[in-house]
């Protein structure tokens, strides 16, 4: 495995092991100090684009006037029999209480057996909306490879006495678990909408009020108003493993319908989470890091590439995942939930429980410190410069969620108010991103491939099914760009019409200047565009083929790399990892894209 001089430190140490063993030693002094974003504006001319106009779809509307409180009437909770005429293109509002109904297990036609809906509170059309409390120090959240045994046992009393909570008592562990399983599985719907937090800009506001409460209910379960949750820093090697405070058997933080392959030190692979690794850790561990720069740079340079499509009320007709959400989210859930159809008992066959499937995936206490490392790319993100910053677009800001709070309380929450981390009384302690130095440099051939026998993409699409890989070209909308242009615009490549079974898992790994031989096991070179993933959901439009998603990646970044920039055409190979025989595209194009 070649190594390249422009490559960090890290990247150079993962490829020159001879053993291609990642020894605790090593990986202990891998990045002991965290990032600087100066580091990153010196790096700029060299890493990335991140120029882009701020998608401010409705800017003539006043940020202080809420079209939702057309709908609310009395100022309760909305009802679904009077969203119809009213409702399209509005933010999305709290779920209606009222209609909650059972919800619909992912990968199979069977209904959850219990009620995900949380408990009604009494006065439906006098919630709160909920306001930040003063704080005197801010909650840190720990690095989980890192807290002590004191820590550990608080965190551990803490889950202990919310699981004997009543299980009626929103602040329940089974109440909590419920929540993502009502808004991500089909129990909240307006209209003939079902609300899904997934696949859309909802995903990061979402989980990040959903942690929240979720952490104050905790601390007040011990009394402590400073506990913070722990986050799972799967983004450093040192973190690639399940922290090893979750798999102490008989422990509150343990979940027995796990996969066994999480336990035991192993590295998890986010190219292949629902397989044993199969290449050297030292590969895996740099493919990781390679999709962590994808995800976190190359791809996501813009707000709705890191956030995901918009979501609106009455016109939810296309979605797509972030950067993010996408890999390595998506990966984690599948790797730590069971293996699909294992015999779970009773003659039940398991669905990916927990952290496999949507409904039960907060089952595992896991879930919870998996997202707070989640909520912390959104902080680090930020943190990269140039056009990374939220979100301007009122319809996003005015979404709304509802929660219970620490006191049992109910209060309506808006996507505006959660931000600031530090306003909502907490941050993370500080931690490396090597990922950060790990732009690919290395080329997987020599030269471009011959245009002579690759079809054109409009003689590809549509495709059926992806069963095999496929190689095509395509044209570019404009050739050898300027800074200035390439700061303006990104040049992305955009697969429309995505369908696919929403049950399934799937993944597709997608390539430049490659055909259909390409190496996918080494993601470490500058071919290597990203990868898509899905995690078995129930869409909002309730169907098993969903329609109309789009799937972009930024190639900017890679036309440079691969010296292509003066190309018209280009070849893009499309490999199939999982699920390709229910995936199908409708077409594919490359777009200038200003945000």
């Amino acid at each position: 495995m070649a190594s390249s001089s422009s490559i960090n430190s890290i990247c150079l140490s993962l490829d020159d092991q001879s053993s291609k063993t990642l020894t605790t030693t090593t990986l202990s002094s891998f990045f002991a100090k965290p990032y600087s974003p100066r580091l990153l504006k010196r790096r700029r001319s060299q890493s990335f684009h991140v120029s882009c106009n701020a998608n401010e779809h409705d800017q003539n509307i006043n940020a202080n006037i809420d079209r939702r409180n057309v709908l609310l009437g009395l100022g309760g909770l909305y009802s679904a029999s009077n969203l119809a005429p009213l409702a399209f293109a509005s933010p999305i509002p709290p779920p209606d209480l009222k209609s909650c109904s059972k919800a619909t297990k992912t990968g199979s036609k069977d209904l959850v057996e219990y009620s995900c809906c949380p408990p009604t509170p009494k006065d439906l059309n006098n919630i709160p909306y909920y306001n930040l409390p003063p704080m005197s120090k801010l909650r840190k959240r720990p690095v989980a490879q890192d807290v002590t045994k004191e820590y550990i046992a608080k965190y551990q009393l803490a889950t202990k006495r919310m699981k004997e909570l009543d299980k009626d008592d929103p602040r329940s562990f089974m109440q909590q678990a419920n929540i993502h399983c009502a808004y991500c599985n089909g129990a909240y719907k307006f209209g003939d909408e079902v609300l899904q937090v997934h696949q859309s800009w909802l995903f990061f506001p979402f989980h990040r009020w959903y942690l929240y409460f979720y952490e104050r209910i905790l601390g007040k379960l011990i009394d402590d108003p400073t506990f913070a949750l722990p986050y799972w820093n799967w983004d450093h090697p040192k973190g690639m493993r399940l922290p090893p405070m979750f798999d102490r058997e008989t422990t509150s933080l343990y979940d027995a319908r796990r996969n066994p392959h999480v336990r035991n030190g192993t590295i998890i692979d986010f190219s292949s989470p629902r397989d044993e690794v199969t290449t050297d850790v030292g590969q895996t561990v740099t493919n990781n890091l390679t999709l962590m720069y994808r995800s976190m740079i190359t791809n996501a340079a813009c707000p709705l590439q890191f956030f995901g499509a918009r979501y609106v009320l009455g016109n939810n007709d296309s979605k797509g995942q972030g950067t993010i959400e996408n890999i390595p989210h998506t990966p984690v859930h599948i790797w730590a939930g069971t293996v699909r159809k294992t015999d779970l008992g009773g003659g039940k066959l398991s669905l990916g429980e927990d952290m496999g499937n949507f409904y039960s995936a907060a089952l595992d206490p896991v879930f919870y410190c998996h997202h707070a490392n989640v909520d912390r790319m959104w902080k680090v993100w930020k943190g990269l410069g140039g056009k990374r910053r939220d979100i301007t677009d009122t319809d996003w800001l005015n979404s709304e969620f509802f929660f219970y709070d620490e006191n049992k309380n109910p209060y309506r929450v808006r996507v505006r108010d959660c931000l600031d981390t530090k306003k909502m009384g907490y941050d993370y302690a500080p931690a490396a991103i090597p990922w950060v130095n790990c732009r690919p440099t290395r080329k997987g051939r020599e030269g471009k491939v011959d245009l002579t026998n690759i079809e054109p993409a409009n003689k590809v699409f549509p495709i059926v099914n992806l069963n095999k890989p496929i190689s095509f070209s395509i044209n570019r909308p404009t050739t050898s760009r300027s800074q200035k242009d390439k700061d303006e615009k990104e040049e992305v490549l955009i697969f429309k019409g995505l369908k696919y079974d929403t049950n399934k898992y799937i993944r597709f790994d997608v390539f430049l200047n490659e055909d259909e031989d390409v190496n996918t096991d080494e993601l470490d070179k500058v071919e290597f565009a990203g990868s898509y993933v899905n995690l078995p959901h129930v869409h909002a439009r309730n169907k098993k083929m969903d329609s109309d998603e789009m799937f972009q990646l930024d190639i900017t970044e890679l036309l440079e790399d691969i010296e292509l920039e003066d190309d018209d055409t280009i070849t893009v190979t499309v490999v199939p990892k999982t699920g390709g025989d229910v995936i199908s595209i409708q077409s594919v194009a490359i777009e200038l894209l200003d945000g």
